[in-house]
């Protein structure tokens, strides 16, 4: 075994023999030509975010709510088990899930009389929802209106003095690469900022029919949902709201609603306590060049109607199936998102002109919306319910379909997701035109032993089959 003293001097060697390579390599010999060195791209610094903190984390709160009873549920939203998304894609949660749950999260001031912004999943259905302040004040909140469909809650707090406010920017303007902070309340530790860049735009994660995300790889933890994300001016060009993560906390790819929706969101929530959209009453589906050949179109530009609704404003309009539309009051439509969110923007009662490819030629169709049956089932609440003893509460609707009215806590429906304002399609083999024939569908599969029955349920314009467990009784 060496002695230290050679092991030192091995190292003061292997020390000097590294420094003479170091050396040979950085020095020319000598009468040789030197080369030209390449030129070097000017390095872009990152912007320093402490004055963009410092002016605008006093508008930044936490929100904390606590929840009615209700039963235990999986992360993450119904919509998505199944998909490669559903054990990835999480919302922000307490970490307990006790029957009367208190959340956490975040959200900004948006106007000095009390207005705030969070996410709809932050409030939940909370029987009490409350506002901390950066100077440490806990004031109780209002919830002003919540849209499942965006995320979109609006609260208002009574702060006897105006709040500092945040200003929106425009989210149409950011830039992939560009750099972005993100404010708000990660695990509970208060007013916490953090800075990354936009990684992409519009994305859609499976969340709903009105899919538009800001990707950014600012880190986003639990407790963050419903805090603004930043521009390098301070402006809130997004609001933060989900995450894709294996564990629950960041790895990077967070979500932010675009404040173009956000803020048409929160304009009707303030004046309505809720978001009144077009409807249109169509199903949808992407065009491809293999479509489009057998349709003998020129190209795959536009989508493709799969269905109409009976009844329905494009029914009455004339639109067909089969039909393709390029065109929303003359702006282009290349997806099924594109078509959803141009009509969801006009108020019920708007009239829209559509272009429309109809065996090659080209026709204008013009179509005064509705408002979605769904919504008006909601909101009449006295209709005659019935109860197919899985925890559902049905009322008839107008249109077709069977409209849930409500979900009890802890209950089979309540655990698989259900929410008040579904619509029930179908019940096993059964078509739900009426609430009874929910009732009888479940009553007939629990007699023939079966272990659960499947309902296909539309949210938002978006359908899906959900399998209800049948319990005995």
């Amino acid at each position: 075994m060496p002695s230290p003293s050679t092991v030192r001097r091995s190292a003061l060697a292997a020390g000097a023999l590294a420094l003479a390579l170091g050396t040979t390599a950085l020095t020319a010999l000598p009468g040789t030509a030197q080369p030209t060195p390449a030129p070097v791209a000017a390095r872009i610094a990152a912007p320093d975010f402490a004055e963009v903190a410092e002016r605008v984390g006093p508008s930044v709160v936490r929100v904390l709510s606590a929840e009615r009873a209700r039963p235990p549920r999986a992360e993450g939203q119904p919509e998505l088990r199944g998909t490669p998304f559903g054990e990835m894609l999480r919302r922000d949660r307490d970490p307990g899930e006790a029957p009367r749950r208190a959340g956490q999260g975040s959200g900004f001031v948006i106007d000095p009389a009390g207005f705030i912004v969070t996410n709809a999943h932050v409030v939940g259905d909370a029987a009490e929802v409350r506002v901390v302040l950066t100077d440490g004040r806990d004031l109780q909140a209002r919830v002003v209106g919540s849209d499942r469909a965006t995320d979109i809650a609006l609260l208002k707090v009574e702060a006897g003095a105006p709040l500092p406010a945040l200003a929106f920017g425009d989210s149409d303007r950011a830039r992939v690469g560009e750099w972005v902070m993100a404010m708000g309340n990660p695990f509970g530790l208060g007013g916490t900022v953090t800075a990354g860049i936009v990684s992409a735009r519009g994305r859609q994660i499976g969340a709903g029919p009105y899919d538009d995300f800001i990707q950014t790889d600012a880190p986003i933890n639990p407790g963050n949902s419903g805090g603004p994300l930043f521009n390098a001016a301070g402006e809130v060009v997004g609001v933060n709201t989900a995450i894709f993560s294996p564990s629950g906390g960041n790895i990077g790819i967070g979500f932010a609603v675009p404040a173009r929706m956000a803020q048409q969101v929160v304009a009707q929530l303030r004046d309505h306590g809720n978001v009144r959209r077009g409807w249109l009453g169509v199903s949808l589906q992407p065009l491809d060049r293999d479509l489009a050949q057998a349709l003998r179109l020129a190209d795959a530009k536009g989508v493709l109607v799969a269905g109409v609704e009976p009844g329905s404003p494009a029914a009455r309009a004339g639109i067909e199936a089969g039909d393709v539309v390029t065109a929303v009051d003359g702006r282009g439509v290349e997806s099924p998102r594109d078509l959803a969110a141009g009509i969801a923007e006009r108020a019920p009662g708007s009239g829209v002109t559509l272009a429309v490819l109809r065996g090659g030629s080209a026709v204008e169709r013009r179509v005064e919306l509705g408002t979605h049956p769904a919504s008006q089932a909601a909101a009449k609440p006295s209709a005659p319910v019935a109860q197919p003893s899985i925890g559902l509460r049905l009322a008839p609707r107008d249109g077709g379909g069977v409209a849930i009215v409500q979900v009890e806590p802890g209950s089979v429906a309540a655990a698989r997701g259900l929410m008040a304002g579904d619509t029930v399609l179908r019940a096993g083999e059964r078509e739900a035109r009426a609430p009874r024939d929910v009732v009888e569908a479940v009553t007939a599969a629990r007699a023939a032993g079966h272990a659960s029955i499947a309902l296909q349920v539309e949210r938002d314009g978006a359908r899906r089959f959900v399998a209800v467990p049948l319990q005995a009784g």
